[in-house]
């Protein structure tokens, strides 16, 4: 079974609001394109790779898009629509037409209003989205994992996966307010979970992969290996100094438990279900 990488990001910095990269983040203030997440996936063996959306914008869904046609390594593009836009429906029929299109995401985490994913005209949008199938990726902080439970009741018929486990504060060892909520999320057999973007929530400088281990095994307790997807959050863990393929050894060595048809599942079978990626 290939091994898919089911959250990557690219950008053209002189066409991106890069406000926040600031003191560690600084480093990523360049372009990553297409060339670079082809090394990378290489250098790890990965054979492909989910792009997923940086910025709200549909100029942004349409030049990655043109990439995933030229450049067999992305096989996806989880892309933004404006949710509470009254023509949303029409702008994800018409991205619905391309196969390499999988996903919408928001990033609601940055959103003033905690709330945000509850306002009535956002769940319009996701309700559009319900009904033409098309998965949607939760960015949420811990504060919002509550929603991710009242999200998947509200719409049962929608893909739903967690970002990042919802980013736990991984450097401060915090688990309690954060697994009861992350639990929730999980009993609702549409949510699905990203094991991706864990080093960037511990100590950038001085991460192990032995810090991540309790929160790979909440997820693996609570989601089990059918519904976790691998992410490498490729280049944001640069900023945590580590490569494509650090990230990729780190979770491996939380799996080595499982049995060969499970790790396949999450380090590639997961994605191309849940995103139902065109071979």
């Amino acid at each position: 079974m290939e091994r898919i990488d089911a959250h990557f990001h690219l950008w053209r910095i002189d066409q991106y609001d890069g406000s926040w990269m600031q003191g560690p983040f600084a480093r990523l203030k360049r372009d990553f394109l297409a060339a670079d997440i082809e090394a990378a996936l290489a250098e790890s063996g990965v054979d492909g790779a989910v792009f997923v959306q940086a910025q709200h914008s549909l100029e942004d869904n349409d030049w990655v898009l043109g990439l995933a046609a030229e450049h067999a390594a992305i096989r996806g593009v989880v892309g933004w629509v404006d949710l509470t836009d009254p023509g949303v429906e029409g702008v994800v029929e018409r991205y619905r037409e391309d196969p390499h299109f999988v996903g919408v995401r928001h990033i609601v985490q940055n959103e003033p209003d905690p709330d945000w994913i509850l306002r009535p005209d956002v769940q319009r949008g996701l309700a559009v989205l319900e009904k033409h199938r098309v998965p949607y990726d939760l960015l949420f902080f811990v504060q919002h994992l509550p929603h991710a439970a009242t999200v998947a009741d509200r719409f049962p018929d929608l893909p739903l996966v967690l970002d990042h486990l919802a980013k736990p504060r991984i450097k401060d060892r915090s688990i309690d307010d954060w697994l009861p909520a992350f639990r929730e999320a999980a009993r609702r057999p549409n949510v699905h979970c990203k094991l991706s973007g864990m080093v960037t929530e511990a100590d950038f400088e001085n991460w192990t992969p032995a810090d991540l281990g309790p929160y790979v095994e909440h997820a693996l307790d609570a989601f089990g290996p059918d519904r976790l997807l691998y992410g490498s959050d490729w280049p944001v863990c640069l900023v945590a100094n580590a490569g494509h393929r650090d990230v990729l050894q780190a979770l491996e060595t939380h799996l080595v438990a499982l049995s060969a048809d499970e790790r396949a599942a999450i380090l590639g079978g997961n994605a191309m279900r849940f995103y139902r990626l065109p071979d």
